[in-house]
């Protein structure tokens, strides 16, 4: 039995004359997966979540499967400190390393099989891909739409080749159209992406039963959570944008009621590129669509934070991002598989500022990916570099490397502490840096950050302490630890952005009981500093009142700070780089 929310969303999106069709089939769909709600699942995130993003083969050992190298390393290393595993796309592709999906409902082979996927999901739980507004060119769906077969006849766009599809956002400089040879001659497809990746034609409902029913599927093989791929481009009307229409949050929508029904412990994950707006556009009301979205302007603003000195704009951004409602989050990133994306920071930078984000990544051997404006001009869209190495120069002969590794680990530590739950990129948990050779054999700019590696090698870097690799990993490991046992990194904890000049980043995270309060300070220059915490005047300026102590705690050095008892304030000394989580508890 549909709900009357289910039946109202189809009516809207496909008209009444086929809603009774659509409602049979999509009835049928859900009684197949009727068994997939959980009563231990918990009903939302807590400060315990913290999400690791990884490729299925980064991790390679002679005569294992790679997704059974990844459980053995994520297993032996990560069982206390990761919740959430994202593996990215592992199904037979043609491109993009995963993106342009042959087979929704196979592993790649070379991979593994679905044994080890739900073996993996035993420790922990999972977060898979829905590749869902394009398809790879030598997929069965594109086949037979080349071959004639009536079925998908309607699964793809085609247009005559002199359309004019001048309006419509791209987030690639490549043709929108391109021409393949079927069965009945000559067809123009729409290609958001690339030519090997068709875009569905989401207006024939059969499409939207399809994926649906693979979302469910992923639900049934160990998934908790769902991000959908590039879900901003899934609706086409010609004279429009074709990014962000309302028939695409409708989409989400009906996703989200279906989850509602019969998997309430699922959790989707939008993944749209865009200004902050557009972003978080895919809560909807907070309550109807995606439940988590990635927090995009992060990890552009804390590069230019870093590689300047300067932290007011993104102070004066943290300063503006509210919660939407007691079941959304976001997913607080600074790397991941894609590079840096930089679009959503372009509201918040101008243009000399923006400026100094591309000229980093070239001066330290990154690449650089451009877009089209609507005027035909090419505009920088994403940064490919390794999140390490666009914060310290790996051809500096003269670096220091103990700094190094302070700079990267204060990027990280923004994230760990920002609201919402932590995402971490598995390059960046283990220390990576460039993998120079990876465009030039790859041909594609995002392999610099998408090395795969050695497990056994990884180890033994690991199990060195004087290596870059176990520094980085056993201080990184360390944070996570620490976040984890305190309630006032709840996702859904108060955020107060402390504004207390251009050097310093600083946050103050209060639990929802009001009893614990840590304080986040960052320095996010090359100087040391030193800081005057007053109580009163904190009060009275960010309406954030500490408890009547005598200490603060700093969980990162354990250190202790005491207060002044003759003029009742803190004086905190950071070191160049440095930050410290200030722990205070007692009723505000």
């Amino acid at each position: 039995m549909l709900t009357e929310k289910i039946t109202d969303k189809i009516i809207r999106l496909y008209s009444h004359e086929q809603a009774d069709r659509i409602a049979e089939k999509l009835s049928a769909i859900i009684a197949r997966y009727d068994s997939l709600q959980k009563a231990d699942a918990p009903d939302f995130l807590n400060e315990r979540d913290v999400f690791l993003i990884t490729y299925a083969d980064t991790l390679h050992q002679p005569g294992f499967k790679p997704l059974k190298s990844l459980h053995q390393f994520a297993h032996h290393r990560l069982r206390d400190l990761i919740s959430i595993i994202h593996i990215l796309p592992f199904c037979p592709y043609s491109s993009d390393d995963g993106f342009s999906v042959i087979d929704y409902r196979q592993v790649d082979p070379h991979n593994g099989d679905w044994s080890h996927i739900m073996r993996l999901g035993e420790d922990f739980d999972l977060c898979f891909d829905l590749v869902l507004n394009h398809v790879s060119a030598q997929s069965h769906y594109f086949k037979g739409f080349l071959a004639g077969v009536p079925q998908y006849q309607d699964y793809f766009i085609e247009l005559d080749e002199h359309t004019d599809t001048s309006g419509v956002v791209r987030p690639r400089a490549l043709p929108l159209l391109h021409k393949y040879h079927g069965k009945a001659g000559d067809k123009w497809c729409w290609t958001t992406f690339s030519e090997d990746q068709l875009d569905f034609n989401f207006q024939n409902p059969d499409v939207f039963l399809e994926m649906l029913d693979i979302l469910l599927f992923y639900i049934s093989q160990g998934a908790r959570m769902i991000r959908l791929d590039a879900i901003a481009y899934l609706w086409k009307t010609l004279g429009t944008s074709c990014v962000h229409l309302p028939q695409t949050h409708l989409v989400v929508q009906l996703m989200r009621n279906v989850f509602d029904v019969v998997a309430p412990h699922a959790l989707l994950l939008s993944e749209t590129n865009f200004p902050h707006e557009d972003n978080i556009s895919y809560f909807g009301d907070g309550h109807n669509e995606a439940q988590v979205t990635y927090n995009f302007p992060l990890p552009p603003l804390v590069l230019y934070t870093l590689i300047t000195g300067n932290a007011e704009p993104l102070t004066r951004w943290a300063g503006s991002i509210k919660p939407i409602s007691d079941r959304t989050t976001f997913l607080n990133f600074t790397a991941s598989h894609d590079g840096i994306g930089v679009r959503p920071a372009a509201t918040v930078l101008d243009e000399r500022e923006f400026r100094k984000l591309v000229d980093r990544t070239t001066d330290h051997g990154g690449k650089v990916s451009y877009k089209n404006d609507q005027n035909g001009k090419p505009i920088p869209y994403e940064l490919n570099i390794n999140y390490y190495d666009a914060l310290n120069n790996p051809n500096d002969p003269y670096g220091d490397e103990d700094l190094d590794i302070r700079r990267f680990l204060l990027s990280q530590s923004i994230a760990l502490v920002f609201q919402g739950i932590p995402g971490i990129y598995i390059h960046s948990l283990i220390g990576s840096r460039n993998w120079k050779d990876g465009p030039r054999l790859t041909d594609m700019p995002r392999s610099i950050n998408r090395e795969k590696l050695d497990l056994d090698l990884l180890e033994q870097q690991l199990l060195d302490d004087e290596s870059r690799r176990s520094k980085v990993f056993s201080q990184y490991i360390d944070m996570i630890h620490k976040r984890r046992a305190e309630s006032a990194f709840h996702p859904l904890a108060r955020q107060t952005v402390l504004d207390l000049g251009d050097t310093i980043f600083a946050l103050a995270r209060i639990s929802d009981d009001g009893n614990e309060i840590i304080i986040a300070l960052h320095n996010v220059t090359c100087d040391p500093i030193s800081l005057t915490i007053e109580p009163e005047l904190w009060k009275k300026k960010f309406d954030l009142s500490l408890p009547a102590q005598a200490k603060l705690i700093d969980l990162i050095s354990g250190t202790t700070i005491e207060m002044s008892g003759s003029d009742s304030h803190y004086s905190v000394q950071l070191a160049p780089y440095q930050f410290a989580w200030l722990k205070t508890t007692g009723r505000t």
